[in-house]
């Protein structure tokens, strides 16, 4: 607390390194029920933000060497759509604590709609990483870094 009585807060990042290209995300929060208010959150919710931090992890890691925009697009797009995703969750599944696969199972249940060229399987699991993804992002941002360096991104 500082002098007006206000929480100063805590800062966790997760970075992304590949031949010199380094990103930091930064999430900042209260110390105070900030773990309280992240259980609440709906996996629709943790989906929401995880998508868009594995999006940015995957535009980081294609970043270098320089390349023009439509090389940059193919290769993100590529990796970031459902099936990709999926995939990568079969790779992760091994590595997963119980915690986390009760993060995947509240995802995939959330996962409701989906597009017309998709399998319903197909797209729960990729909501379900989505999911893990958003909650680690939040909750242990170095146990996030450490899963998604285990994916071989270059493999596909």
């Amino acid at each position: 607390m500082n002098s007006q009585g206000q929480d100063k807060g805590n800062r966790s990042s997760i970075s992304s390194t590949q031949t010199g290209a380094k990103i930091r995300l930064q999430v900042s929060c209260t110390a105070t029920d900030s773990v309280c208010q992240i259980e609440k959150l709906s996996p629709a919710s943790l989906a929401y933000i995880g998508d868009a931090v594995y999006e940015l992890y995957i535009r980081t890691h294609y970043l270098l060497p320089p390349k023009r925009i439509s090389d940059y697009h193919d290769q993100v797009v590529a990796r970031v759509r459902a099936e990709t995703q999926a995939a990568y969750l079969r790779t992760l599944e091994p590595h997963l604590t119980d915690g986390e696969r009760e993060i995947l199972r509240r995802g995939r249940n959330a996962a409701t709609g989906r597009p017309r060229r998709l399998s319903p399987q197909l797209y729960q699991q990729a909501t379900s990483l989505e999911a893990l993804i958003g909650y680690l992002y939040l909750k242990n941002p170095q146990r996030l870094n450490q899963l998604l360096g285990q994916l071989e991104l270059d493999q596909i």
